[in-house]
C-alpha cells in the first residue's frame, strides 16, 4: 500500500516538473519590454482648477475655455478638473490650497490675492483705471511685471490677469449717490485693505463677504449695500434683492490665475510651453468675452431688472474721487511707490470717459442723474 502512494506521488511530481519546464521554454531569454504608451496611460498629470463662481460667469467661461486649450495642446498628457463655485474651496482658504499643493491652480480676484501680496492693491485703488484701456495696459506693462514678481516670492506663478469689468454700487433702500449716503450703511466688499478703508473712511461698517453668501446677506438685511461687476450682480441674482444700482466705474475687479509653482517648475518643459500657449490665448479671449458679457447683461439689467439705475454727473463723480484721494497716500509705502506712480501715469494717458454702452443714453428708460 505504502509502494503505491509512493509511485503515484513520484509520477505527480514529475509531470508537475516537466510541464514547469515546458512553460518557461516559452519566455524570452531578454528582460521584457514595456510599453510606454501604456505606462503613461496611468501617469496622467492632473491640475485642479478651483474658483468661486459659476460656469456662466466671465471667470467660469475663461476657465473652461483653458482647460479646452490645454487638453487639445498636450494631447491629453494633461487635463484640467474644474472646481467652480467654490466647491473645493472658498477665498478665504483657496491661497492657502495653492501653497500646500491641495490644488494646482486658482483664479482669485485681485483683492483676495492683496490680502497675501500687498503690491496686488495697486489694482484695488478706486478710480486707478480710467477706462478698460487703461486696465489692459497695467496688465501688460509695469505693473503686471511687477506683480508676476511678487507672487513668486510666495510660491506662487501668476500664469495671465483675467478681467471682469468696472464696479458698481447697489443698494437696498436708497440710492446711494454721493459719499455721504454711504454713512452708516453696512457693506460688503471683498477682502481688501484699500476697500475696506474706503467705505469706513466715509463712515460705513463692512463685511468682507464670500462671494457665494452675498445673496442671502442682503436678503436678511446683515449688508444693504455692496460693489460689483454687472456680470456678478446679474449672475448672483442680486438685483432680486437691491433696488438701486449706481453708475460709478470707480474700481476694476479682475483675477490673479495662480499655478503651485512647485508643480510647474517640475512639469516637463515641453509642456510647461504648451500650457503658457494655452493660458496666453485664454487670456486674450477672456478679457474680450469679459466686456461682451457685462454688455450683454448689462442691457437685461437696465431693460428687465426694475432697478433704479442712476447716473452720477461730473460734479458728483467729483466728489467719490476727492474723498478717496487720500488713499493713493495712505497706502504707498504697502503698495510700493513705484507702482502707484505707474497707476498715475496710466491715469494721465488713458484718462476718458466710461465705455459708451454704459452711458445714460444707452438706456432704454427714463434715467435719474445725481447732482
Amino acid at each position: 500500500m505504502k509502494s503505491f502512494w509512493g509511485i503515484g506521488l513520484f509520477v505527480m511530481f514529475g509531470l508537475l516538473t516537466a510541464a514547469v519546464i515546458g512553460f518557461y521554454s516559452y519566455l524570452p531569454a531578454d528582460p521584457l519590454v514595456y510599453d510606454d504608451e501604456q505606462i503613461g496611460l496611468h501617469e496622467d498629470i492632473v491640475i485642479k482648477f478651483n474658483y468661486s463662481v459659476a460656469e456662466n460667469t466671465p471667470k467660469g467661461q475663461a476657465a473652461a475655455k483653458f482647460k479646452h486649450l490645454v487638453e487639445q495642446k498636450t494631447g491629453e498628457r494633461v487635463r484640467v478638473e474644474l472646481f467652480p463655485n467654490a466647491s473645493l474651496y472658498n477665498e478665504s482658504d483657496e491661497m492657502e490650497a495653492l501653497k500646500n499643493g491641495s490644488v494646482q491652480m486658482i483664479a482669485p480676484s485681485f483683492s483676495n490675492i492683496a490680502e497675501v501680496i500687498p503690491e496686488w492693491m495697486a489694482m484695488d485703488l478706486p478710480f486707478a483705471y480710467p477706462n478698460e484701456e487703461a486696465v489692459m495696459a497695467a496688465f501688460r506693462g509695469k505693473i503686471g511685471e511687477e506683480l508676476k514678481k511678487s507672487a513668486e516670492h510666495h510660491g506662487m506663478i501668476a500664469m495671465a490677469f483675467w478681467g471682469n469689468g468696472f464696479r458698481q454700487i447697489t443698494s437696498s433702500d436708497k440710492a446711494i449717490v454721493h459719499p455721504q449716503d454711504v454713512r452708516n450703511r453696512k457693506v460688503r466688499i471683498q477682502p481688501s485693505l484699500v476697500i475696506q478703508e474706503q467705505y469706513r473712511s466715509l463712515g460705513a461698517a463692512t463685511y468682507p463677504l464670500p462671494f457665494n453668501q452675498i445673496y442671502s446677506n442682503v436678503e436678511n438685511g446683515t449688508v444693504d449695500a455692496e460693489e460689483n461687476t454687472i456680470s456678478n450682480i446679474y449672475s448672483k441674482r442680486l438685483y432680486e434683492v437691491q433696488q438701486h444700482l449706481t453708475v460709478t466705474n470707480h474700481s476694476y475687479l479682475g483675477y490673479g490665475v495662480l499655478m503651485n509653482r512647485q508643480f510647474w517648475e517640475e512639469l516637463p518643459p515641453d509642456l510647461q510651453r504648451q500650457i503658457q500657449s494655452a493660458m496666453e490665448e485664454t487670456e486674450t479671449w477672456a478679457n474680450r468675452n469679459a466686456t461682451e458679457i457685462n454688455r450683454r447683461q448689462w442691457s437685461s439689467i437696465k431693460n428687465s431688472s426694475g432697478m433704479e439705475i442712476v447716473y452720477p454727473d461730473d460734479k458728483t463723480l467729483q466728489e467719490w474721487r476727492t474723498a478717496w484721494m487720500p488713499l493713493y497716500e495712505q497706502f504707498r509705502a504697502a503698495i510700493g511707490p513705484e507702482l502707484i506712480d505707474e497707476v498715475e501715469r496710466l491715469q494721465r494717458e488713458y484718462g476718458g470717459q466710461a465705455p459708451a454702452w454704459m452711458s445714460p443714453a444707452s438706456l432704454g428708460k427714463p434715467s435719474k442723474e445725481g447732482s
